[in-house]
């Protein structure tokens, strides 16, 4: 999510329908959108950075409405195809969206924060386009996990404190949340690991989404394929655990940060 006047692909680091994840990924996958489907019903969903959508039927099967959206108009050819026509989907750059002001009731960036050159942008964007009371619900990788991999076309990651110091800004009253815990109890998490850090320290890590099948499978085992639609029941929910902002947060993989607008 650059300017647009810097156009970057992004379907490189997307996941998207026919791609291999862990089980895990995929358990991320489903409580992402449980979550915001529990927090978003019977209202105005606007999700932004949506890639192929996976996420938009199952959020329509609660909400009153459903937008899609997306800087990288490949991913939204996909969502297309899949949803023909049943979803509204729209091409825009997070930080700045086309919509008049209080249109929606919800807004949503699910692992995309950091590939915007402002975040604070999109911030300002979300608190614009929002109804009172609103919600924006972001979810992001926890950059404060030790195992944590930055993305090849990232700019900045936050952490539980600087989401919730971002949203306040924009007056947003935020409630952060942590998910995944970190497992260290047995001897192929720690072996795992340990291999992660260094692979990230010698640059190692593979840039894109298919070079990083190869390693997943060696490493972590069994894939799965990526979904054209999340389904009801399709993998574990990893329950949210409310979290103190104030405190550094070692022990989650995954960060939610819910503000409401007053």
């Amino acid at each position: 999510m650059s300017s647009t006047a810097d156009v970057v692909d992004y379907s490189g680091v997307t996941e998207v329908l026919g791609s291999r994840v862990t089980p895990e990924a995929l358990s991320m996958l489903y409580t992402r959108y449980t979550f915001a489907a529990t927090l978003a019903e019977g209202r105005d969903v606007l999700e932004v950075a949506c890639g192929g959508g996976p996420g938009l039927g199952y959020l329509a099967q609660r909400a009153r409405r459903v937008v899609g959206g997306d800087y990288t108009a490949s991913l939204l050819v996909q969502a297309a195809r899949h949803y023909h026509g049943r979803i509204p989907l729209v091409r825009f750059d997070a930080q700045g969206l086309p919509f008049r002001a209080a249109s929606f009731d919800a807004v949503l960036l699910y692992e995309a924060l950091y590939y915007l050159a402002e975040p604070g942008q999109f911030v300002r964007e979300a608190a614009r386009v929002l109804r009172r009371p609103g919600r924006v619900i972001i979810s992001t990788v926890n950059r404060e996990w030790s195992d944590f991999i930055p993305s090849a076309l990232s700019t900045r990651y936050f952490s539980g404190r600087e989401l919730v110091s971002l949203l306040g800004q924009q007056g947003f009253e935020t409630t952060l949340y942590g998910a995944f815990p970190v497992s260290r109890a047995s001897a192929k998490h720690r072996a795992v690991s340990m291999i992660r850090r260094t692979a990230a320290q010698l640059h190692l890590v593979p840039p894109t989404m298919k070079g990083k099948e190869l390693l997943k499978r060696f490493f972590l085992g069994r894939l799965v394929v990526f979904p054209a639609e999340v389904a009801a029941a399709m993998a574990p929910y990893g329950s949210p655990v409310r979290l103190d902002a104030e405190a550094p947060i070692r022990d989650f993989k995954v960060l939610f940060a819910v503000g409401q607008k007053g």
